[in-house]
């Protein structure tokens, strides 16, 4: 039975429905990712290599002949192989498209990973790519940066992409109300599961309905939202920062 009501949570984890309005308390966040990511998904096809894969949890979305998760060297079950964080295990060119979803804020060394991530797409090849603006810290101490949507262009741009679709996901009233939960949650949360589900559901998902509606009738504001998700395509081969210049 547990195991059942924990994959059921999962799934509401990151593909949040209805339900997850109850027992998310990333609820605007997850929801607003998913809706973009499956928006743009019919552009990730072919060869694709899922950068941070972590659970894999947009799998069933892509078009993919192949997927291959790589996670940074660690114990990751999901993974089908992992990287030093410098180097990607592959040679130049071997996919059609990567994806990489909150995980740039996690690099302490962006233009190495773009410069990585450049190499192993081909020539033409597409890059989905998510990353947190309003965001509070998280997965510390490896939490290192947030991105406007200038940088992030320009970050691209200078490793060697151009942006064909960038979208602000959650650019309204509601990222007051996912940070009130993320406050909310830290401040809460307890090791037992049963007792995490009840806290969601008493304290809060009353904010995600609430945000919810206010959100319908409230103007959004383009300049304050939670995630940029970008889709990009190769333009050029970018020499590896550390073969210099």
């Amino acid at each position: 039975m547990r195991q059942r009501l924990n994959s059921f949570i999962q799934q509401q984890g990151f593909t949040p429905g209805l339900l997850g309005l109850f027992i998310n308390p990333f609820y605007f966040a997850r929801k607003g990712l998913h809706q973009h990511i499956a928006a743009l998904a019919p552009h990730i096809k072919g060869r694709v290599l899922d950068v941070g894969c972590g659970s894999k949890p947009y799998r069933s979305l892509f078009p993919a002949s192949e997927y291959i998760g790589m996670e940074i060297s660690g114990g990751n079950p999901n993974a089908d192989c992992y990287y030093d964080g410098n180097h990607f295990p592959f040679q130049d060119g071997e996919f059609d498209s990567v994806l990489t979803s909150e995980v740039l804020e996690h690099v302490f060394n962006p233009e190495i990973f773009l410069s990585e991530v450049n190499r192993v797409v081909k020539a033409g090849g597409v890059v989905l790519l998510t990353v947190p603006f309003v965001w509070d810290e998280h997965e510390q101490p490896y939490d290192y940066a947030r991105y406007s949507s200038f940088g992030l262009r320009h970050l691209l741009e200078q490793n060697g992409f151009i942006i064909l679709e960038h979208r602000k996901s959650i650019n309204d009233i509601r990222v007051i109300f996912q940070m009130m939960n993320a406050y909310i949650y830290k401040k809460t949360i307890k090791g037992n599961f049963y007792l995490n589900t009840i806290i969601t559901l008493v304290l809060m998902a009353p904010f995600n309905i609430l945000g919810e509606i206010l959100g319908w009738i409230l103007p959004g504001n383009n300049d304050l939202y939670l995630d940029n998700i970008v889709l990009a395509r190769k333009d050029r081969q970018v020499k590896p920062l550390d073969e210099g210049a």
